[in-house]
């Protein structure tokens, strides 16, 4: 699968953005999907998944209540709604498709290639 990643762009603290992710092929429905971030000297990092078919999702802690996950598998897209942003969002934002697990922990083999999100304060 092949992934698009758009939607980033300049906001200022408080404001929102929606992040969308499409994929290529006729399978995306049995890809569990992922967006990552990656700050400047920082580690890349977890934000949020969604599973095969939309039903469960999964947050990291520091966006909790103000990012949330959704996914068209009628349009082969995944979303990422940002609200409430904070200069502490800025990074780039990669959109990632994982079809497998290992020792209980989900690998993700596809990747976007990112969009950057600057949250000004």
């Amino acid at each position: 699968v092949q992934l698009q990643a758009s939607g980033g762009g300049l906001v200022q603290t408080g404001g929102s953005l929606r992040l969308s992710c499409a994929a290529s092929g006729r399978t995306f429905s049995s890809y569990f999907m992922g967006w990552f971030r990656k700050a400047p000297g920082k580690e890349r990092e977890f934000v949020a998944a969604i599973s095969w078919s939309g039903g469960s999702t999964y947050y990291a802690d520091s966006v909790k209540g103000r990012f949330t996950i959704s996914r068209d598998n009628t349009k082969n897209t995944v979303y990422l709604q940002m609200n409430s942003l904070k200069p502490e969002d800025t990074a780039v934002y990669y959109c990632a498709a994982s079809n497998r697990t290992v020792g209980g922990y989900r690998e993700y083999d596809y990747w976007g290639q990112g969009t950057q999100v600057t949250v000004s304060s």
